[in-house]
């Protein structure tokens, strides 16, 4: 038999039985029949597609931390805020603990999320595993629940139509940078990487 077989096994993450595998068609998916699960669907988008998504997501993520996010305005003054001055007002305030989970949640783990993303992505579109690659995947699995920029798109819009009745608003930049990452984020966090364990080491013959 060929020794490539057991790469053709697919098991299910919540009931653990185990499918032969077969390669799905456009708009196919793949369910458990023991327990009813999605354990497969067809992927329209390949490693160099993805790598894109990625690179432009870190452009609109960069946009939206230099960014105001919006400007209030109350007796012929305005003050702008971004992501980060947000951050630090919460500091001064004593708000250390929301300071930091906001700062990680929305700063630091999707930049990590989309680094590793980038990485993985950029050697698989030469058909290779990356360096570190099963250990990077480990930490991609641990990171992807920590990223929440549709939590803050959406507390951030509340927030702007309660401001609106006491200041006057102005929406600015950033939040529609915001916007457009969570959108790209919940794109390809929805694409299943197992196609990526397939591939040869570096320098495998």
């Amino acid at each position: 038999m060929d020794s490539g077989a057991p790469q053709q096994l697919l098991v299910c993450e919540y009931c653990d039985t185990v499918y032969r595998r077969r390669r799905l068609a456009r708009g196919e998916v793949a369910e458990c029949p023991r327990c009813l699960c999605e354990i497969e669907r067809y992927q329209w988008l390949n490693p160099a597609v993805l790598l894109a998504l990625i690179l432009t997501a870190l452009l609109a993520f960069v946009q939206a931390n230099i960014f105001p996010i919006v400007t209030l305005g109350l007796g012929g003054q305005q003050n702008s805020v971004t992501l980060w001055g947000m951050i630090v007002i919460m500091w001064r305030e004593h708000a250390q603990v929301v300071s930091v989970l906001t700062a990680a949640t929305l700063f630091f783990f999707p930049l990590i999320k989309m680094s590793l993303l980038g990485w993985l992505l950029w050697f698989a579109r030469l058909g290779v595993r990356a360096p570190g690659f099963a250990r990077l995947m480990v930490l991609l699995h641990y990171v992807n629940p920590w990223t929440m920029s549709e939590v803050f798109v959406l507390g951030a819009l509340v927030s702007i139509v309660k401001a609106h009745v006491y200041f006057e608003v102005v929406v600015d930049p950033g939040i529609y940078a915001y916007a457009a990452l969570t959108v790209l984020i919940t794109l390809f966090s929805g694409v299943d990487l197992r196609d990526l364990w397939e591939l040869p080491e570096r320098g495998a013959t």
